[in-house]
Formats: structure tokens, C-alpha cells, sequence
């Protein structure tokens, strides 16, 4: 006899979750959990990563980040206003940039800051400044895009309102526009913050001192000196304390937003 579309759907899903059971029951009867748990998260080794994960490894993250979030949103509007100009040579400047960096790995951006500029003109950054201008740069042309977006989703008879009011079309755009531009495009500038916090171990190729370690270098040096991998699964979760209350934030966003419409 043979089966209705939605019996045939149900016998699915019953075998895919008789697969999924069986498979954690073998892992659960044959993995190692002892040394599993020892290796993994050991307590007397996590207890040697704190308070220095937190005070520094974590809090440079924070910094570090929000260094280059800062100087790619200030950029990336700049382009993206840039990319909406009516002066052509300005359009093509953008996209150019756009193009490029977004084609470029972080990790080359980060590698010219660090040690092509220097050698090639003698001009050391600090890494605070090495580490705003590798992601900003980088950051900005994502961000433009997501703000050149944004501004077209804003409706023309908003502009056309402010004009009839008699605000300049500059002004108009900084007090009308671009306001409502952000609220729409919040959820994907998280998402691009979201990028950029992991990012920012890239630093690590710029050679820090222990009081400049973000989250990836402590937990690699942290392994390295204690031949476990407690400290990376500690950075790993240290990682998450930022992203997960971010992702939340922009399924708030979205939510709010499809309800909005």
C-alpha cells in the first residue's frame, strides 16, 4: 500500500531521529568522558586563566573592536554617500574601494599595516591604531554597502518632505535620512560587528606583549604553556559572552522590524 505525502514525511523524520538517538547513544557508551572533560575543561587549569582572561584578553576584544567598528561605520558612510553622489568621479572612487577591500583577506590589510607600511616608508603604528585602521578599512566597505541600502530603502518623499520644508538636500540627508536609514539597516551592522569582533584576532600577527593579548592569543599561549585545551575553550566561550547578546539583539531587530511592516 502505498503512502500518503505526509506519512512518507513522518517515516523521514522518525528515521532521521533514530539516527540522531543511535548516534549519541554509541558516542555517550564509547567516548572517553574522563579524559575528554580533563582535556577540554580542566578546573584547576581554567582557575590559571582568570582574572587575566577577563581583564585583559576579553576587555582588549571589546577594545579592539569597537576601534575598528568605529572608524569602518565613520568610513563606510562617508562611501556610501560617496556611491549615491551625483559627481561621477565620486562613484567611481567607491565602488573602487568597495571592490577591492572586499576582495582583499583581513589578513593581507593587516599584514601591509604592520609591516609593509614600516618598511617600505619607516612609519610604525601603535596597535591600537594598527588594528582601527586593518578592520575599519576592511569593515568600511561591507558597511557601505549595508548603508547605501539602507538609505535607498528610505522613501524619496521623505527627502521630498524636507526639501518642501526648506532644509538643504545635505541637511535633509544627515537629519531626516540617514536616521531612518540606520534604524532599517541595524540588524545587518550587527551582524557586522558580529564579523569584525572575530576579526580582530588578527592582531595576533603584530607580536604583542602579555598585556596586549586579545581572546585568541591568550587561549593559544594559555594551551601551549599548560598542554590542554582549556584556555581555547575559554576564549571560545569568552567569544560568545560577546556575540550571542549581539545575535539576540538583532533577532529582536528583525522581529520588531517584520512586525513594523
Amino acid at each position: 500500500m502505498a503512502l500518503s505525502r505526509r506519512q512518507r514525511a513522518k517515516t523521514i523524520r522518525g528515521t532521521q531521529y533514530t539516527a540522531l538517538v543511535a548516534v549519541l547513544v554509541v558516542l555517550a557508551l564509547v567516548a572517553d568522558w574522563k579524559t575528554i572533560g580533563n582535556r577540554l575543561l580542566n578546573p584547576s587549569v581554567a582557575l590559571t586563566q582568570f582574572p587575566e582572561i577577563i581583564t585583559t584578553a576579553l576587555k582588549n576584544t571589546v577594545i579592539y573592536t569597537a576601534l575598528g567598528f568605529s572608524f569602518a561605520l565613520a568610513v563606510g558612510l562617508l562611501l556610501a554617500l560617496m556611491k549615491l553622489s551625483s559627481v561621477a568621479p565620486y562613484r567611481w572612487l567607491a565602488n573602487l574601494y568597495i571592490e577591492f577591500f572586499r576582495g582583499v583577506p583581513a589578513l593581507l590589510v593587516f599584514l601591509a599595516f604592520g609591516f609593509g607600511l614600516p618598511l617600505a616608508f619607516g612609519t610604525r603604528f601603535g596597535n591600537n591604531v594598527t588594528v582601527m585602521l586593518s578592520l575599519g578599512i576592511v569593515g568600511a566597505a561591507y558597511i557601505a554597502e549595508t548603508l547605501r541600502a539602507g538609505i535607498q530603502a528610505v522613501p524619496k518623499g521623505q527627502m521630498e518632505a524636507a526639501r518642501s520644508l526648506g532644509m538643504s538636500s545635505g541637511r535633509a540627508m544627515i537629519s531626516i535620512v540617514i536616521p531612518q536609514a540606520f534604524r532599517i539597516i541595524l540588524p545587518p551592522l550587527t551582524n557586522e560587528l558580529i564579523a569584525l569582533t572575530k576579526d580582530s584576532s588578527l592582531i595576533y600577527l603584530l607580536g604583542l606583549s602579555p598585556l596586549q593579548y586579545e581572546l585568541t592569543k591568550f587561549g593559544r599561549v594559555g594551551m601551549t604553556e599548560t598542554a590542554n585545551l582549556t584556555p581555547l575553550v575559554l576564549s571560545g566561550m569568552c567569544y560568545l559572552i560577546i556575540t550571542i547578546p549581539l545575535g539576540f539583539v538583532v533577532r529582536r531587530l528583525e522581529s520588531s522590524s517584520a512586525k513594523a511592516r
